[in-house]
């Protein structure tokens, strides 16, 4: 078994959402799970189909995003994984909505920062064994800190 990182490339300010699914539905239903979500949301989704022909199925409202999330998934190669690049929308606008289409299992990130995911190869395939979200912490908050996260929250609408 060979270990080695894949690292996402999506286009420029979009959110991620990486995870892992069961069947070949799986472009449909999320198709279906984010527009229904967030109407107007511009994504494009790949799906890594593990049986069968093996082909990245792809899906989607906006073609740059479609076309690289295809890409993306191509290059991460993982059965049943798919990947979601989105604008116009946030992750916690959709999530609650993919975890409840039956045949997904798993999310592993769901983000905007850069995105590696580790990857476990075998003879007959890759497999997800997770991620690397961003960067690592580089110290603990301070009031300033406190007061900024409060009013970024408050600005973009997620508190009052």
């Amino acid at each position: 078994m060979e270990i080695k990182t894949v690292k996402i490339d999506p286009p420029k300010d979009v959110q991620i959402i990486l995870g892992q699914s069961h069947f070949i539905k799986t472009v449909e239903d999320i198709y279906e799970a984010m527009v229904n979500s967030v109407p107007n949301v511009k994504f494009g989704v790949g799906f890594c189909e593990s049986s069968g022909k093996c082909l990245v199925r792809f899906d989607g409202t906006d073609d740059e995003l479609m076309t690289s999330a295809a890409k993306n998934a191509l290059n991460l190669g993982c059965g049943h994984s798919f990947i979601i690049f989105m604008r116009d929308a946030y992750p916690i606008n959709v999530l609650n909505a993919l975890k409840q289409v039956t045949e997904i299992c798993n999310i592993y990130a769901a983000t905007a920062n850069p995105l590696e995911v580790i990857v476990a190869e075998t003879e007959q395939g890759r497999g997800i064994l997770g991620v690397i979200d961003g960067f690592k912490s580089k110290g603990i908050e301070y009031e300033e800190d406190i007061k900024w996260r409060k009013e970024l929250l408050r600005k973009i609408g997620y508190k009052r």
